[in-house]
Order: structure tokens, then C-alpha cells, then sequence
């Protein structure tokens, strides 16, 4: 049987858990191939495949792996710290530089103090570092020498979520309205 080019590395970095970015030669025969994909990994695994015009990556709504959860956590925590400090998170998170230092810095005087220390990835500088190197390893920040870091595209699903999730709390949090007569 033949596969398309790269296959082996596209479904050990899929399953890996990375992001497959437009910056990557595998993206290509990820997406000229991307029905065959869609239904290798349903059929395979039991997972979606999520294409974007940047980026590629696979989803198991039956996982019960914390990552996302954290990651997630950082962001949430990151953007809140970049506003409160009057800047445009998203353009922050877009396009801006991180050093380590100032990341340090909002997590050290965030108001999410407790939230923050009782979370092992992000509770300390080190286990920050440790995290971003994590982060890296799946291709959602690409790391520029020791101390700064930017997001790839990849940072979108985590945002995208965020947003999604609030409306939907918001959405279910407002009272019915009820006719005043």
C-alpha cells in the first residue's frame, strides 16, 4: 500500500501531540492529503482532524490528559495580566516576543496567586521554563534561545476555546427574559 509523502512523520507528530504548521513541508501533504487523513484517524483512532489554512492538529473529545487544561490555564492568565498591564493581548499573543523574565513577573504578582501555586506546570520560574520547552516540543511557541519565546499559529485552538467557552457561560448564564405584562 502506498501513503502519502511524510506519513510516518505526520502521524508520529499527530499522535505525538504537535502541531503540524504551514512553516512545515509536512503541512502540505497533510492537507493535499487531508481527506485520507480525516478518515485514517477516525477510523484508526477515533480521532478528528482539525485542518486550519496554518496549522494541523487531531482531537479525541475521550482524552483525560491535563495539558490542554494548562495550557489553556496560561493563556487565560497570560492575556489577563497583558490587559490589566494596557496592552492588546491578542496582538501580544500574535505577534510580540515573551521573555521569560516578564512572564515570570505577571505569574509572580497575578491575582490568581492561589490558582497559580496550585498548579505544578505553572507555579514556579523553573517549572514555567520547563513548560514553555513543553510547549515547544508541540509547536506552539517556537523558542528563541534560552530566554524568549513567541507563539506559532498553533495558539489559536487555545484561544478560540476561550472565547468559545466564555460565550457559552455567558449564553447560559443570562436570565430567560420574560414578558413585563
Amino acid at each position: 500500500m502506498e501513503f502519502p509523502r511524510y506519513h510516518k512523520e505526520i502521524v508520529s507528530d499527530l499522535m505525538g501531540g504537535k502541531f503540524i504548521l504551514a512553516s512545515d513541508q509536512k503541512f502540505i501533504s497533510l492537507k493535499d492529503n487531508a481527506a485520507f487523513y480525516e478518515k485514517f484517524f477516525k477510523e484508526s483512532f477515533g480521532y478528528e482532524l482539525e485542518l486550519k489554512s496554518d496549522y494541523g492538529f487531531i482531537l479525541s473529545y475521550e482524552t483525560g490528559e491535563q495539558l490542554s487544561r494548562d495550557i489553556c490555564l496560561f493563556f487565560a492568565i497570560l492575556c489577563y495580566e497583558l490587559d490589566k498591564d494596557g496592552k492588546n493581548f491578542l496582538e501580544e499573543i500574535q505577534y510580540a516576543e515573551f521573555e521569560h523574565e516578564k512572564v515570570d513577573d505577571y505569574f509572580e504578582n497575578s491575582a490568581y496567586a492561589d490558582l497559580i501555586n496550585n498548579n505544578n506546570q505553572l507555579k514556579s520560574g523553573e517549572s514555567r521554563r520547563d513548560f514553555i520547552r513543553t510547549l515547544a516540543r508541540r509547536n506552539i511557541v517556537e523558542r528563541n534561545g534560552d530566554q524568549k519565546f513567541f507563539f506559532t499559529p498553533a495558539y489559536k485552538v487555545f484561544i478560540d476555546f476561550a472565547a468559545d467557552f466564555a460565550k457559552d457561560r455567558l449564553q447560559n448564564s443570562e436570565p430567560a427574559l420574560e414578558e413585563e405584562y
